[in-house]
């Protein structure tokens, strides 16, 4: 006698059955986050490290020896050119000035008399009532007295610019530094007070490579043909250490003289406006500038992209949403996006999340990139935000 299932048992068995099925289907079709390829125009930039440094940077040294008495400023505070920086003890300038005006006066005085002399002597010497020999050295003693006067002059002078110069005064209009010396503190020539610096505007000094230069060097050639006034039009921005972009543009002033042979690199020199005095010298900055202009590029996530033994593959869903891997050669870099050179056509959908998920002829469950989770990946604004 043999016992056969009930039907009941069987339709269950079936539909226990499908149901693995439909669930071994969805395990094969993973969700993937897909990007179209967009056409767009394309401003590709190029990214330097630079250094700030004053526009005029001035060293601020005494040039006599003495004892400090006065600071006339507050350190890191604007000061103009003939502003009073610092005092130095002026008491023993003011005794040699007043000597040296002696020395005049007593040599003046000498030279008085020689005059009378040679005034008296020379009718006297006609008439033989005085020697020649007499009149010939009251006119040698003229010129010496002369000579003592000029040089008594020339002491006077020395004197009073040594008095003057215990007055420190700033040779340009800045932002003066902490001082590095304290009131009464022996200064001199050797003893370095504080600096100025201009900084309004600001330099930025920054090296590009030897190949970049030749690229570069036709535009640089126009600008100077063009005059001050193209040369100075906007071109340049600036990153500040903490990632925020400055917000004046700045433009190209000049470039170094030479290429250095250690680095092959040739330093080059820009301007940014600094009314607030934000940026200090040395500071570490970053230098963008476009440098190329593509219009109607082809461009992708740089998260689309995978590179396979030097190969750069994307991952492209068909119409059946079926994957298929393709080499792709790619341009330059913008932002958080590729410029495509060749490989793909505009609308092609790449894969920008779950790349590792699929592999090539697999039905995938692509998921459009406007979607709240995707928005990020491909947002075809964000190439220049990070920058």
């Amino acid at each position: 006698m043999s016992h056969r299932p009930p039907l009941a048992l069987l339709l269950a068995a079936a539909l226990l059955a499908a149901c693995g099925k439909e669930e071994g289907g969805e395990a094969q079709a993973p969700e993937v986050v897909v990007a179209p390829v967009v056409k767009r125009d394309v401003e590709i930039y190029t990214q330097w490290v630079g250094t700030t440094t004053g526009y005029v940077n001035a060293q601020i040294y005494p040039k006599v020896q003495g004892y400090l008495l006065k600071q006339a400023y507050e350190d890191g505070s604007l000061v103009k050119e003939g502003d009073l920086l610092f005092e130095i003890d002026p008491r023993q300038f003011q005794a040699a000035l007043t000597q040296a005006v002696g020395q005049l006066g007593r040599a003046q005085a000498a030279l008085g008399k020689s005059e009378l002399d040679v005034k008296r002597y020379t009718p006297l010497a006609a008439e033989g009532a005085v020697s020649q020999q007499e009149l010939d050295d009251a006119i040698q003693m003229r010129a010496a007295n002369r000579a003592e006067v000029d040089s008594a002059k020339a002491a006077v002078e020395n004197a009073r610019l040594n008095l003057e110069w215990t007055r420190v005064l700033s040779p340009i209009t800045g932002v003066a530094a902490i001082a590095s010396a304290q009131v009464g503190d022996l200064v001199g020539p050797t003893t370095q007070l504080t600096a100025v610096s201009q900084l309004d505007p600001i330099k930025v000094t920054f090296p590009i490579s030897e190949i970049e230069y030749l690229r570069f060097a036709p535009q640089l050639r126009e600008l100077d043909q063009a005059g001050a006034a193209a040369a100075k039009r906007p071109g340049l921005e600036l990153v500040l250490a903490n990632g925020a972009r400055y917000p004046e543009l700045g433009h190209f002033s000049v470039a170094g003289l030479a290429v250095a042979t250690t680095t092959g690199t040739i330093n080059m020199q820009g301007l940014f406006p600094n009314a607030e005095n934000l940026l200090r010298p040395g500071q570490f900055v970053k230098v963008r500038a476009v440098t190329e202009r593509l219009p109607a590029a082809l461009v992708i996530p740089q998260r689309a992209v995978r590179d396979l033994q030097g190969v750069s593959q994307v991952a492209v869903v068909g119409a059946e949403d079926k994957v298929t891997f393709k080499n792709v050669k790619l341009g330059s870099a913008t932002g958080s996006d590729y410029v495509v050179a060749e490989g793909l056509q505009a609308g092609d959908r790449v894969v920008v999340e779950g790349l590792q998920k699929v592999r090539d002829g697999m039905v995938v469950r692509p998921v459009a990139a406007s979607t709240p989770q995707a928005a990020a990946a491909a947002e075809p604004g964000a190439d220049e935000a990070g920058k």
